[in-house]
């Protein structure tokens, strides 16, 4: 996203919230904005100005949250972001404070007040056009988190896209490849669940899910070693149930081959999230 400022923006501000550094530094330094392709050559040497016009221009735009690993510029991600663009979709990827170039320290409540913040500063912005927050491995459950507080807050989420979810970062953890290797050492499970507490880590998706009302698509590959499929199907088991309006709530398993990390390779990722977020937005 083009950096420069434009004397013209008379656009609302930014939500009064922690964020990273100060919220400008977040918009111009750690927000990425990628168009869809359809309109990447217009955005060719365009200012901030432009790009903040486009989100109103009736592409649907997701907000990618990334998972705990490198930035939002992992070529993995980037990839991903280029399926999306190509199909349609504006992309806002953000690094939370402390990834990628953005300072601060990351702990949960400060990357869901960054979520947040970018969530509302989109909307603020978009007109009528519909929003998804995506959330990737720890992203999901940074997304449940924001979910939940613009939920009590009377502004539910357009859509969710929770990829590769855990219920809670104590299963993840636990259940997390490295981590097995010392399972069976005296206190080692005690020694990480009180530095979670220590740092009130929970990251509770399991919980959260019980409150929203967003539409909600959890996405997992069936060999995902990081992250089990087992916790996939165990957050939709608990949202279906939760949710008043069981059409709302979706589940997909991708087949073996794409891991937790390669889901945009799948040849029907982008059909289902499309056909997902139109039938619910229809």
């Amino acid at each position: 996203m083009e950096s420069r400022d434009c004397e013209a923006d008379v656009a609302p501000g930014p939500p009064a919230c922690d964020c990273v550094a100060t919220w400008w530094d977040m918009v111009l330094r750690n927000l990425q904005h990628t168009v869809p392709s359809c309109r990447g050559e217009d955005a060719k040497g365009k200012n901030r100005c432009w790009y903040e016009a486009a989100l109103h221009d009736g592409n649907p735009i997701i907000v990618y949250l990334h998972g705990s690993a490198e930035h939002r510029a992992a070529p993995h991600r980037l990839k991903l972001v280029k399926v999306l663009s190509d199909g349609g979709f504006h992309v806002l990827s953000v690094d939370y404070r402390g990834f990628g170039d953005s300072t601060g320290k990351p702990t949960e409540e400060g990357l869901t007040a960054d979520a947040i913040c970018v969530y509302e500063w989109t909307k603020a912005r978009c007109g009528a056009t519909p929003v998804c927050l995506w959330g990737h491995s720890l992203g999901t459950g940074v997304a449940t988190n924001a979910a939940k507080v613009l939920e009590e807050k009377g502004s539910p989420v357009d859509a969710i896209v929770l990829e590769a979810p855990f219920t809670n970062i104590w299963v993840a953890s636990i259940n997390y490849p490295l981590l097995k290797i010392y399972q069976k050492l005296p206190g080692c499970l005690r020694v990480l669940m009180d530095a979670l507490r220590k740092d009130k880590i929970v990251f509770p998706s399991d919980e959260n899910v019980k409150f929203l009302s967003s539409p909600l698509l959890i996405l997992h590959g069936e060999d995902d070693r990081t992250v089990p499929l087992e916790c996939g199907k165990k957050l939709y088991e608990i949202a279906h149930d939760a949710y008043r309006h069981k059409e709302r709530v979706k589940m997909v398993i991708f087949p073996p081959g794409f891991h937790h990390n390669f889901l945009y390779e799948s040849p029907i990722l982008l059909r289902t999230v499309r056909d997902f977020l139109s039938e619910q937005w229809a």
